[in-house]
């Protein structure tokens, strides 16, 4: 973490020609968040909010939870621990319940928060793979999985999002959700960008490491080519009990495009694989716009000049302001 790390919000003022310009600075706190049996809803509760408060107490503005995190509330139900689409319907009827949680978490540590990722039973008799994101203020956004795995279509039939692409407007800057197997699709990425977006938030949940690799080469890979930062969360530990979620391999991680002001590589911070732990990162939303518009390349503006750049995936914005 930067000098500054431990401060939640800071507008500064900085010269540029005869106006001030105004940079957003603030610390991002990335859960490599361990899938644990649970006794009771209690025992969550006691969990998250732990996890919430150190968080907050460290300094974060912005906590990012793992895809799939809440799959260990299936632990409250023995009787489908076992059982692959059990554990789907008895993790999707809690999902009311664990979003006043967050919403309650949000408001009392005043962060912003990306829930992990449930599934969600729509009106359709489809479950579908939904990340939440909750400000301070109650209000709260969602983002749905769009493009599905394997696994997710051919054993869990999990369905993807249907509602496309959210650019949420916070006091934040601007950011968009990029669930996992989503990361690895450019031109999603793209159209968040397109669109404003300054942070991707890449909540991960893989069983080996190369699904963490290439869901990490996939987020440096959106850093670079949208010249914006990418905040990769994921799931740790081993869950025997679990169907869904019995190995998770991989680390959290802040990416930046390799450029001017970033680190050569451009990883801002990366975490210990397999270690249940927060990675703390300072970012600064004037250094997105400063290399957009004179950074030692200008992947962002350039991107309409490669071969075959056509229309984008549709986007709608939901401001959580």
């Amino acid at each position: 973490m930067g000098a500054d790390a431990g401060r939640k919000l800071g507008t500064v003022p900085e010269k540029k020609g005869d106006s001030p310009h105004f940079s957003v600075r603030y610390t991002i706190a990335a859960a490599q968040y361990p899938i644990e049996p649970l006794a009771d809803w209690d025992a969550y509760e006691a969990k998250l909010t732990r996890w919430v408060a150190s968080a907050a107490e460290s300094g974060a503005a912005l906590a990012v939870f793992p895809e799939y995190g809440g799959m260990e509330l299936a632990s409250l139900e023995p009787a489908t621990m076992g059982d692959l689409a059990g554990s789907l319907a008895s993790v999707a009827a809690l999902v009311p319940q664990v979003d006043a949680l967050h919403a309650e978490l949000a408001k009392r540590f005043g962060l912003h928060i990306l829930a992990a990722s449930l599934p969600r039973l729509d009106a359709d008799g489809r479950y579908r793979n939904a990340a939440r994101l909750f400000a301070p203020s109650g209000k709260a956004g969602t983002q749905d999985k769009l493009v599905m795995t394997r696994f997710e279509r051919e054993q869990w039939f999990v369905s993807a999002g249907v509602d496309g692409l959210t650019l949420f407007e916070t006091a934040l800057g601007k950011l968009a959700v990029l669930i996992c197997y989503d990361s690895e699709f450019p031109l999603l990425a793209r159209a968040a960008v397109d669109a404003g977006a300054e942070v991707l938030l890449v909540p991960s949940c893989t069983d080996s490491l190369h699904g963490y690799w290439r869901v990490r080469l996939g987020a440096q890979a959106r850093a670079l080519e949208g010249q914006c930062y990418a905040v990769q969360s994921p799931t740790v530990g081993e869950a025997e009990w679990s169907p869904a979620v019995d190995v998770n391999r991989g680390a959290a991680g802040v990416y930046g495009p390799p450029d001017r002001g970033m680190p050569e590589d451009g990883v801002i911070a990366i975490g210990a694989e397999g270690e249940s732990q927060w990675v703390f990162a300072e970012i600064d939303l004037g250094k997105v716009a400063e290399l957009r518009a004179d950074g030692g390349v200008l992947n962002a503006r350039d991107w309409r000049d490669q071969p075959g750049a056509g229309p984008l995936p549709a986007l709608h914005v939901v401001s959580l302001l």
